[in-house]
């Protein structure tokens, strides 16, 4: 059963990204100016006529004096949320639930992180005590998704030399897209024989299959659908906003397989639900999702019902998702462009929806998209949370 939603309660109407990458030069304070700045001057609104914020950070800050600090928010409530990788996006929901349920009338959601000068890097983390029987937690968060490619060829009989071409065009097409960014960490193209030659991190996962490690901050001003014209001329309205998380029973249970993440099918279920969303392969316009490592967006849109099960990597190197194909995936460049500072990156892809459905994406701009998808997984393949919202830029 979904959930029952609140489509076209809610609206953006002032977005704000920072340039990802290494900011040597810029603090955590400095990054959340510059995003919230940003959000603030868009919709045209003043610092002090927002109601409440929603920060979300893995490790840049605890409590909601991160962000009161350095704006100088005054006796306002800010509530610092966490949810692994969706950490951005719990942001963001929460947000638009408190301005729908009538307690605010102008709210913001923000989200930052600063990794490059913690010592975080993808490979290094500490885990929560546990119990010890979830053993995939004792796996690098690259050895972890490296399981997804063989496990698919297996599955589907396809062959890895073509299963590892594949993974290369999720890579190649990522970065030929985040090229056209002017705020995304690597913008330059690189090619196919490059990206299969890297040197190998876990598996047959190289280098250029994982996303990077950025640091960045992005934000987003929401108020209620009916007051949004008050504020810009082209807001735009959000239709759903779905989150499961899983039971964690992959590492333990012999049926689960490696060729789906099952939190992923049910957000999206109901995030089809919520926006009254029966075809999301002739419906949607774009979608932002997480690339974390190319195995993962190629398993994801099958889960996200963009692709047949066991094809996804066929429609791939036919290019579907393609910038110029029938379901624009990552036209931004996604977290393989951007790199993945954990707390940013679900309201950075959000941002990409906000500029293509304004159509301000400049020169990978597509052409009148009407529906944008975005999504956020946290964990790892048996165990995970995942985020999925839809948003457009027309109500009803």
């Amino acid at each position: 059963m979904a959930s029952k939603g609140i489509k076209d309660a809610v609206a953006i109407v002032g977005m704000g990204c920072t340039r990802f990458g290494e900011r040597w030069e810029s603090s955590t304070d400095d990054l959340l100016l510059e995003a919230v700045g940003e959000a603030l001057g868009s919709a045209g609104v003043e610092r002090d006529d927002v109601d409440a914020w929603w920060l979300g950070t893995l490790g840049s800050g605890q409590s909601g004096l991160t962000l009161s600090r350095p704006l100088g928010i005054d006796y306002k409530p800010v509530t610092r949320v966490e949810n692994y990788c969706a950490t951005g996006s719990e942001s963001f929901r929460n947000a638009c639930y408190a301005v729908a349920s009538g307690a605010y009338d102008r709210v913001m959601a923000v989200g930052v992180e600063k990794l490059k000068d913690s010592g975080f890097s993808g490979l290094l983390r500490a885990d929560p005590p546990s119990d010890g029987t979830a053993a995939e937690l004792s796996l690098t968060a690259p050895a972890a998704f490296s399981l997804l490619d063989p496990a698919y060829t297996a599955k589907y009989g396809v062959d890895p030399a073509v299963m590892r071409e594949a993974m290369t065009h999720v890579a190649w097409k990522n970065h030929v897209n985040g090229a056209r960014n002017p705020k995304a960490q690597f913008r330059k193209e690189v090619s196919r024989e490059t990206i299969e030659g890297a040197l190998k991190v876990a598996g047959r996962l190289g280098v250029f299959d994982c996303s990077g490690v950025s640091d960045g901050a992005a934000a987003a001003m929401i108020v209620r659908a009916e007051d949004a014209y008050d504020y810009t001329d082209r807001p735009i309205f959000v239709k759903a906003l779905a989150l499961a998380s899983g039971p964690m029973r992959g590492g333990l249970d012999p049926a689960y397989d490696f060729t789906s993440f099952p939190e992923v099918v049910h957000s999206a279920a109901d995030a089809y639900a919520q926006a009254g969303i029966t075809d999301p392969r002739s419906e949607l316009s774009l979608a932002e999702v997480h690339d974390c490592f190319t195995p993962t967006e190629i398993v994801l849109m099958e889960d996200l019902g963009f692709a047949d099960r066991g094809q996804a990597w066929k429609d791939g190197l036919a290019g579907d998702f393609d910038l110029g194909g029938r379901m624009p995936v990552n036209v931004d460049g996604g977290l393989k462009s951007f790199g993945h500072p954990v707390g940013a990156s679900g309201l950075r892809m959000l941002y990409e929806a906000w500029l293509q459905l304004r159509g301000e994406a400049g020169e990978r701009q597509l052409a009148d998209p009407r529906l944008a998808l975005t999504h956020n997984l946290g964990g790892r393949p048996g165990g995970c949370v995942s985020f999925v919202s839809v948003v457009g830029n027309q109500r009803g």
